[in-house]
């Protein structure tokens, strides 16, 4: 059996928002992203059409490929292999991974976005989880509260592999792997300018 493949550390994500007018800038930016360093990106495209979002997957996917890369898909699980994705990722609106898993191939990875008040029972199935957010971040304002990275270690603390995610900056990077996270998730902080 291929073991699943996690995220790496530092774990890239699309802005969430992408119109089939921006795709290609955010190529360009997510190409420049890995020229850099960065070695792993998640697409979390929920508004574009299967057309424009598989011409994006397909490009981001060759940018991040094995073996130095790694490239996940938010949801679209039947179109996670067609791009070559590590893993799907999903969260409190798809099918819980333990139904994902009878039909994904045994060597796709599922991740799964997990909140404070979340019941870590439910977490069952997933290879990894993102759990957050745990800083305040514009994106959460009003609808989840923060976690903080007391919430984060209670989260490291189930034995499921976590990444954290929610206002993650360089500076904070420490505080999540001192609380027990494998890695960190960023958006803004990698994204939100044009260099």
């Amino acid at each position: 059996m291929t073991p699943r493949r996690l995220p790496p550390e530092l774990l890239g994500l699309s802005p969430g928002d992408l119109g089939p007018g921006g795709c290609a800038d955010f190529a360009r930016r997510a190409e420049r992203a890995r020229a850099a360093g960065l070695r792993g990106l998640l697409l979390r495209e929920p508004a574009l059409a299967d057309r424009a979002w598989l011409d994006l997957a397909r490009e981001l996917g060759r940018a991040f490929a094995p073996p130095a890369g790694w490239f996940g898909v938010h949801d679209r699980g039947h179109l996670a292999s067609a791009v070559g994705a590590a893993a799907v990722h999903v969260g409190f609106r798809s099918l819980p991974p333990s139904e994902l898993r009878a039909w994904l191939p045994e060597a796709t990875a599922i991740g799964l976005s997990t909140h404070a008040a979340d019941d870590p029972s439910a977490w069952s199935g997933a290879d990894y989880v993102f759990h957050g957010p745990v800083c305040a971040t514009p994106s959460k304002a009003g609808l989840v509260a923060p976690t903080g990275f007391d919430g984060l270690a209670r989260a490291a603390a189930t034995g499921v592999p976590v990444w954290a995610i929610g206002g993650m900056t360089p500076e904070r990077y420490a505080s999540a792997r001192s609380a027990g996270a494998r890695g960190v998730v960023a958006r803004a902080a990698l994204f939100a300018e044009a260099d």
